[in-house]
Formats: C-alpha cells, sequence, structure tokens
C-alpha cells in the first residue's frame, strides 16, 4: 500500500538524518527536529474522497405500441481527454478550467451518460432492442454521440450544469448517417453544493436523453423500417 510505502520511506529518512546528526551535533539535531515536526504534518488526516452517481431522473413514459423491428446499438460517446477522468469539472470565466480533486463519479462521463441514454431507449420501449457493443453485435443501427462539455460553469451572474453534446443515427449496413441533432443546454443549479451540481447536470443528462429519444422516434416515423 502506498501510505505504508510512505512510512517506511519517512522512518528511513529520519533515520539518515539522526545519523548525521551524531556527526554533526547539536546543528543536526535542530535539523532532525525540524525534519520530525514536517513528516508529523505530512502524515496527517487526508482529505475524504467523496463519489457521485449519475441519478437522472425518470425516463418519458413507455409506449404501449408494438415496438419497430429495429435493434439500435449505443456506442460510448467520444469525449475530450479531461472527461476521460472521473473528477468532476468545472469553468470559471471563458478560459480557465479546474477539476474537484476530491469530488468524483463513480465512472468515466461518457459511460455514465452512455448508460443514461440507453437506459431511456430500453424504457421507451420503441425498438426490438437496444444494446452497448459488447452486449450485443449486429444492430441495425449505430447511436453515436460526442460530449463536448459536462461541467459546472460560473459565470459570474450565477451557476449552471452545461451539457453539450451531439448525436448522429448511422445505418449499420450502409454506413449512412440517416438521422442526427445537436443538444446545447445550460441548467440552473439551486445551491452552491457539490450534490446540487451533481443534480443539476443529472437533470441536463436526462433533458439529452429524452431530446435523442424523441429525434429517433420522429425519424423512424417519417421513414418505417421496411
Amino acid at each position: 500500500m502506498i501510505f505504508l510505502d510512505g512510512q517506511r520511506e519517512s522512518r528511513q529518512r529520519l533515520a539518515d538524518i539522526e545519523t548525521t546528526s551524531r556527526r554533526f551535533g547539536r546543528l543536526g539535531q535542530a535539523a532532525l527536529a525540524l525534519l520530525a515536526l514536517g513528516l508529523a504534518a505530512g502524515c496527517g488526516k487526508s482529505r475524504p474522497i467523496n463519489y457521485y452517481q449519475l441519478n437522472v431522473p425518470n425516463a418519458l413514459a413507455p409506449s404501449t405500441a408494438q415496438p419497430l423491428p429495429v435493434r439500435i446499438t449505443v456506442g460510448l460517446p467520444a469525449a475530450p481527454d479531461l472527461y476521460r477522468d472521473n473528477r468532476l469539472v468545472y469553468e470559471v470565466g471563458e478560459q480557465k478550467i479546474g477539476v474537484y480533486e476530491n469530488e468524483r463519479w463513480i465512472g468515466p462521463p461518457p459511460q455514465l451518460i452512455r448508460d443514461a441514454i440507453l437506459r431511456n431507449l430500453r424504457a421507451s420501449g420503441h425498438y426490438q432492442g437496444v444494446y452497448t457493443p459488447q452486449g450485443k453485435a449486429g444492430g441495425d443501427y449505430l447511436l453515436r454521440t460526442h460530449i463536448y462539455d459536462f461541467k459546472e460553469l460560473d459565470s459570474g451572474s450565477g451557476l449552471t450544469a452545461r451539457l453539450t453534446m451531439d448525436a448522429e443515427l448511422q445505418n449499420s449496413s450502409t454506413g449512412e448517417t440517416v438521422w442526427q441533432t445537436y443538444y446545447n443546454h445550460d441548467e440552473p443549479i439551486s445551491a452552491k453544493t457539490v450534490p446540487d451540481v451533481v443534480a443539476a447536470l443529472g437533470r441536463n443528462v436526462q433533458m439529452a436523453a429524452n431530446d435523442i429519444g424523441s429525434g429517433m422516434d420522429q425519424y423512424f416515423a417519417a421513414h418505417p423500417p421496411k
């Protein structure tokens, strides 16, 4: 364990300094005392890491109609490297991006958002099957998404939770993109706490999932599968 290794290293450093202090008398002993104080402070309790899951509100009401004879594969969203980490991201002004070191998602945001979209499409009951690429091969259509923003935003006038992403539906047989949409929304954050930020981001993800689901419904209504 890293903590135990650090303790061993600290003890070894103290032993080395103690040997040196014997050689150099009082000056060495003073240095040893200062180092011991520093090591003691460094071994203090670290701040705990808090983990958050993406709890999205209820999806749209499921359809009572017969599911379309279509299988949808939902791919993992593309995203900047910053969002492949599980730390919560914030932006101040128009340039500065930062992360909360001790406030983290239970997984990378692309995976959490993909799962929310997948659950939404499954719950709709509109399709014969909705899968991930790992769960089922050979879907009739591939839903591809790209995340650009998933963060707390401080604009100076208030805090919002921003989600920016696009989505496209690709025919798996032809490779043709048959439908696409762009989503960009700032959801108000009710209070200046991390749980409130997480809740606002969750609402934003659900709205995006509903937007994608509604857009796909409109496409298949205009282009019924044969």
